[in-house]
Formats: structure tokens, C-alpha cells, sequence
């Protein structure tokens, strides 16, 4: 790391432990021994080094440990998160995933630094506003499914592309159960996180869900909690309702499920239909429901007539879903790339992904990487 990048990042650490301590710039400067808050503003600017000294009373003062400060594998006070989750998620729950998320999202940044390989911003935004349509949301759903060409099946092609395309790291985690899913903004990188225990269905939505907040955060920075209470088609926030739109438009085109829904066996059971359909698009049937009824195929009468409890998990039983790995393939060769270069240690690597070291071999060879290391 760049010595200038390094003072940036120590001061934008020292400014979240003082917000977190809850001191003003100018009784910390007075309890580190600075002569002026404006040296302090400079220190937390990354315009100023701290010195070696001022550092160990900072540690002292603020109640941290080094490591806080200096530790490029962890993210502290640089990182921007929205969470999908349940309303009544406890506070603390939100931190500790945020830490740990925060962990594997700067061990991934840090790892591709070190290589020679910079993370970018995203590029690529959508001309979207709070004052947008529903309508519109879909078409730039639409639209996004013919620029990346991402075929018949959306669902099966859409992480690979927001890899290639936002360069953008997507991860299925093991999340607590209040949690859906989550977006993130640091600097360099922007990260969707999926709760891997999700059903099939509700992974592919959130995930579609969580671009549309990486694609307009400057302009509809969501909050950090969103509710993933909602049911799909329900009331709730604006900016949630778009993005409700564009995943539905990106999973569901409207050109293939028209052409599905036209050519349907009139005397098969909606249910029936709804289900396979969904099935095969890798969504949940509930999702397919809403979508063909904003797509004004289907009434608010017969939305009476559809039982919802028939179109739970597409008609399957839960344990008949499809396990997925942790992770992404992409994010775990980084790490291996990591171990084997001597760039992180092994036992480091186990304690940044919170696994055993039997897990962790277990991990390389679930995205077919043979293990260097005695597990």
C-alpha cells in the first residue's frame, strides 16, 4: 500500500473511534496532545501522518487495539452497508455481520491489491430517480438483460456478469436468519452479500435486488436497514418498490415469460403453471405471480383465487432445494491465490472466513481447489 493511501486510511479509522468514543476532534486532540483541533482534522483528512507516538496513546485513549488501526484485512469506518432483513433484527446482530462482512470484503480488496489487480469503482449506473416509474425500473431491468446477454434464464448468468461487468464481488455467506441479504460500497469495490440458506428463488431475487442499489447508490443511497418483510407486489418504501420492479424485469424478462404464458395449457392448473414456470426461471412462484400481474396477465380476481401456500419453494419440499457453496469461486481463488503466494497465512485465512482449518479445506475443494495444507 501507497504510504499516502495508508495515512488516509489510519485517519479515517481515528475519526471512527472518536465517533464511536463519542469526543469532539478538539478533546481528542487535547487528550493525544495535539496543539490544535486543526491537527487533528488534518490527521482524520489522511493529510497529516499520525506519528508512532501519538498512535499508542490514541490506542489507549480510545480503548482499541492496534490492529484497529493498522490491520488492512478488516474494514473500519470506510465501508457503506444495506441490509435485508427481518424489522425486528436486534441492533447488535446488524454489527456483528457488518464486522464480519467487512472482514471478507477488505481480505478480497487487500488480496487483489497485493496482486496487481485494483478493484474500480462501478462505472455503470442506471438513469433512475426516486420520481422514476415502476414502469420505467423494468425497462432498465429489461434493458440490462439485453446489454449483458444474459439469456433465457437470468438467474443462472447474473452473478457471473456482475463479476465481469462492475467487476463487483458477490458472495454467499452463512448470514443469521433475520438476515436476507445485503449490498456494500467501500473504496474501490462494491460487494452484494446473499444469505446462502435463502430458498433458491428468494437468493436469485435478492441478488437482482442488491444491483439495483449498487447501480443507484449515488443517487438513492438506500438505508442501512431495508425490510425484507415486505411481501412481493405489498406497500413499502419507494426506492425498495423500484428495485422490487428492476429484479422482477431482470429474472423475468417479459418477452420470455409472455411467450410462456401465451403458449400455456389453458387446463392446467394456474398453480401448476406458476410453479414450473417458476422453477425453470430459478425464481419463486410468488415472484412469478406478482410479475405477470404487473405485466396485467392476470386480475386482482384471480389473484383472490391463487393460495399462496401452493406456491411456496415452487411447490417443492424446502429440503429439496439445492445446496450452495460458501462463498463464490471467484472469491475463494483469491484467498487460495493469497496462501499459496505467502500473502496470508493459513491459520490467518481460517480466522478471516471463520472456519476451522477442516472447513477450510473443505471450502477450496467445494470450488475444486485442492488444499497445500494438512487439514
Amino acid at each position: 500500500m501507497k504510504m499516502h493511501d495508508y495515512q488516509k486510511r489510519i485517519g479515517i479509522r481515528l475519526k471512527a473511534a472518536r465517533e464511536r468514543a463519542g469526543l469532539t476532534q478538539q478533546q481528542l486532540a487535547e487528550a493525544l496532545g495535539l496543539e490544535h483541533r486543526q491537527t487533528l482534522a488534518s490527521i482524520e483528512a489522511g493529510d497529516r501522518r499520525l506519528a508512532a507516538d501519538e498512535l499508542i496513546r490514541a490506542v489507549a485513549v480510545l480503548r482499541t487495539d492496534l490492529d484497529y488501526f493498522t490491520d488492512s484485512f478488516r474494514l473500519v469506518g470506510e465501508g457503506r452497508f444495506s441490509f435485508r432483513a427481518h424489522a425486528d433484527v436486534a441492533p447488535n446482530v446488524l454489527d456483528q455481520f457488518e464486522d464480519r462482512a467487512g472482514r471478507w470484503i477488505a481480505t478480497y480488496r487487500e488480496l487483489s491489491a497485493r496482486e496487481g489487480d485494483e478493484p474500480q469503482w462501478l462505472e455503470q449506473k442506471l438513469a433512475l430517480s426516486p420520481r422514476s416509474t415502476f414502469e420505467e425500473a423494468q425497462a432498465a431491468g429489461e434493458s440490462l438483460v439485453e446489454q449483458w446477454q444474459l439469456g433465457e434464464r437470468p438467474a443462472e448468468s447474473l452473478q457471473r456478469a456482475m463479476e465481469d461487468q462492475l467487476r463487483a464481488l458477490v458472495l454467499y455467506v452463512d448470514a443469521p436468519t433475520s438476515i436476507s441479504g445485503a449490498a456494500s460500497q467501500v473504496p474501490g469495490l462494491s460487494a452484494v452479500l446473499v444469505n446462502r440458506f435463502e430458498p433458491e428463488g428468494r437468493r436469485h431475487y435478492d441478488l437482482a435486488h442488491e444491483l439495483f442499489h449498487l447501480l443507484t447508490w449515488d443517487v438513492m443511497p438506500p438505508e442501512r436497514l431495508e425490510t425484507a418483510d415486505v411481501p412481493r407486489g405489498g406497500k413499502g418504501k419507494r426506492v425498495e418498490q423500484l428495485a422490487e420492479n428492476f429484479a422482477a424485469a431482470v429474472l423475468m424478462p417479459a418477452a420470455g415469460l409472455r411467450e410462456r404464458w401465451e403458449s400455456r395449457d389453458t387446463s392446467t392448473d394456474l398453480h401448476d403453471w406458476l410453479n414450473a414456470t417458476a422453477e425453470d426461471l430459478r425464481v419463486s412462484a410468488l415472484a412469478c405471480k406478482w410479475r405477470c400481474y404487473n405485466l396485467g396477465w392476470l386480475s386482482k380476481a384471480d389473484l383472490l383465487d391463487i393460495n399462496d401456500q401452493r406456491l411456496v419453494a415452487s411447490g417443492r419440499a424446502q429440503d429439496a432445494l439445492p445446496p450452495i457453496h460458501r462463498f463464490s469461486e471467484r472469491f475463494v481463488r483469491r484467498i487460495a491465490g493469497g496462501m499459496e503466494a505467502g500473502r496470508l497465512s493459513v491459520k490467518r485465512a481460517a480466522s478471516l472466513l471463520g472456519l476451522s482449518l477442516v472447513e477450510l479445506a473443505t471450502l477450496l475443494q467445494d470450488h475444486a481447489i485442492e488444499p497445500l495444507f494438512e487439514a
